[in-house]
């Protein structure tokens, strides 16, 4: 489980420390603060980058944007990403919104814009096919991760590490191996974008991920998961027990 992580391309150390101090102090992870393009390009393919913030123009060239044309170019390695920038001139704003960013925020930057810009980027780009919000609009699901708002900032959490889920009354309760977390969201919704090879209901009020069962104890009603976690066993949802490799 991780804060969502931040790559931060700005030539500037006052303004990218300024920018880090934000994003730090609302529980973003920097993984890297690259000062050009050859840093820019080496940073975002070695890290773990979830969105990228970036100054267009690096050493008084529009290096920014050569940045996100070139990440655009591979699918698979395509990032969302927010410009930041002084320049008002129309041209490059034409040049930079073919590379379709998320935002496009002129300095000084603003703290509540840019944290806004973050939080609609992540929803936005890995809530594309697979979303749901929540009735608080807090939550989005990508296919291994869900980022759950918690304050001002996006929590990044892995599914595998996701224990068992829990309802209680209109809330979820998420267990993870570190942390809990609360959402208004129905249990059956959260269900449908599970992947059931991997999430399996036992009960009315639980989900539990198969790989965190430890025992299943069908005459107490009971499913030991890791960690010391229960959870409850109807008779309803027995045929879990068809979905555990066992030996006989």
């Amino acid at each position: 489980m991780d804060n969502v992580n931040i790559l931060i391309i700005e030539d500037t150390p006052e303004e990218s420390d300024a920018l880090s101090n934000v994003l730090l102090a609302n529980n973003y992870n920097i993984v890297g603060v690259a000062r050009s393009l050859k840093e820019a390009l080496t940073m975002f393919y070695n890290a773990k980058v979830d969105i990228a913030i970036v100054d267009v123009f690096l050493d008084g060239t529009p290096d920014g944007i050569t940045f996100a044309e070139t990440i655009n170019i591979v699918p698979d390695a395509r990032r969302p990403f927010v410009f930041l920038t002084s320049s008002t001139d129309r041209q490059i704003f034409e040049r930079a919104k073919l590379t379709q960013p998320f935002s496009y925020l002129i300095k000084p930057f603003n703290e509540l814009e840019i944290l806004y810009a973050i939080e609609m980027a992540v929803e936005k780009f890995y809530g594309q096919t697979d979303v749901f919000l929540s009735e608080e609009e807090d939550t989005v699901i990508s296919t291994e991760y869900l980022f759950i708002k918690k304050g001002k900032a996006l929590k990044k959490v892995f599914l595998s590490d996701i224990i068992y889920i829990e309802v209680e009354e209109k809330y979820c309760n998420i267990i993870t191996e570190k942390e809990k977390f609360v959402i208004l969201i129905s249990l059956t919704k959260i269900l449908e974008l599970l992947d059931n090879s991997d999430f399996c209901r036992t009960h009315r009020n639980y989900i539990v991920n198969i790989e965190k069962i430890t025992e299943i104890i069908p005459g107490d009603n009971l499913i030991l998961l890791s960690g010391n976690h229960k959870a409850t066993l109807s008779d309803t949802y027995k045929n879990i027990i068809k979905k555990v490799r066992t030996l006989k």
